[in-house]
């Protein structure tokens, strides 16, 4: 994969993604931006660029998962690259940060997501690169060009790679919000899905979960974008071995993974949890599977450098096999 125009590009990183930005780049067959981040003693940092961007297309690479410092670090990176004078500034953000406050559930609280959006453009953000988000809202909450990337991109591959037959192969999504990413998995696939239904007492607390459906011998595959305490999932991963599957895999394209989220994944009935790398994992396990999304990210760069269609992008990565060799 080449880069036109590579001397018209620069791709900086924000410091908790700088192993996926310098895989990107490596993918694209050029060079990461130099950047320095200085650290006072009280703990306030300020990013500063060491090469010229004036004229440049600028794309900062930047998960923005807490802390709060991580979002922050790609607005003052954002706003340190208008002050240079580039030409576009283009945020590539793996994962989005606080999208799960995208509406007001109750009284009294803020549209987060929304705010994070406004924040962004108010910096001076000219486009945006997401994966997966939480809510397909979000890009409304834009006044810019947003390029939804999706996980499917990565994990379809992967699921055909199992050889498991297509008559044993079933869909599961643990709540009803992801019905819709198990139903389109299973129209593509060719299969059907089962949902888990369950009712929360408060947030990252389940009350109660029951399964919709049938999973009797079959191979499941829980879907979901983020994987936070992995409470939901681990519940699921029993409930669909209890009644019968013959095997449960889950794979969440965002591994937050707070807390003993991995033990819990560890002691469940889970086969295997596949994610991306969006976020890098806190510490290695048996059961955790990682793609990356290098090659998802550097084919979007490209296609942006070159003026070219994003949407062929998701016809090509979702509907068609082999996809990796071909974007190589």
């Amino acid at each position: 994969m080449q880069l036109d125009g590579t001397n018209q590009v620069c791709i900086f990183t924000g410091r908790v993604t700088e192993n996926l930005t310098r895989k990107i780049v490596e993918k694209l067959g050029t060079s990461l931006a130099k950047s320095v981040v200085f650290q006072y003693a009280d703990g306030e940092f300020q990013p500063s660029f060491e090469e010229s961007v004036r004229g440049k297309k600028v794309f900062i690479v930047q998960s923005t998962i807490p802390p709060a410092d991580n979002l922050f670090e790609l607005l003052m990176m954002v706003d340190a690259a208008r002050r240079a004078s580039a030409g576009q500034v283009i945020a590539v953000i793996p994962y989005y940060g606080f999208a799960r406050q995208d509406r007001k559930d109750k009284p009294h609280v803020p549209i987060t997501s929304r705010l994070v959006a406004d924040m962004l453009e108010v910096a001076g953000v000219d486009r945006v690169v997401v994966m997966d988000l939480h809510a397909d809202q979000i890009q409304g909450f834009f006044h810019i060009t947003v390029d939804h990337l999706f996980g499917s991109s990565l994990f379809m591959p992967y699921i055909r790679s199992l050889d498991i037959p297509e008559g044993d192969l079933l869909f599961a999504s643990p709540d009803l919000g992801g019905s819709r990413r198990a139903g389109m998995y299973a129209k593509t696939m060719n299969n059907s899905f089962v949902i888990c239904y369950k009712h929360r007492n408060k947030p990252n607390e389940i009350g109660e979960m029951r399964l919709i459906g049938d999973v009797k011998d079959k191979h499941v595959i829980l879907l979901d974008d983020i994987i936070d305490t992995g409470s939901t999932i681990c519940k699921a991963a029993g409930i669909i071995k209890d009644n019968g599957a013959k095997s449960v895999r889950a794979m969440i394209t965002h591994p937050v993974l707070s807390g003993s989220a991995i033990e819990k994944i560890e002691d469940s009935q889970l086969e295997e949890l596949v994610v991306s790398d969006t976020i890098p994992l806190k510490r290695q396990s048996p059961k955790i599977h990682v793609l990356s999304t290098d090659w998802l990210f550097a084919s979007a760069i490209q296609r942006i450098v070159n003026n070219q269609s994003i949407n062929d992008l998701y016809e090509t990565t979702i509907h068609h096999r082999g996809v990796i060799e071909t974007l190589e």
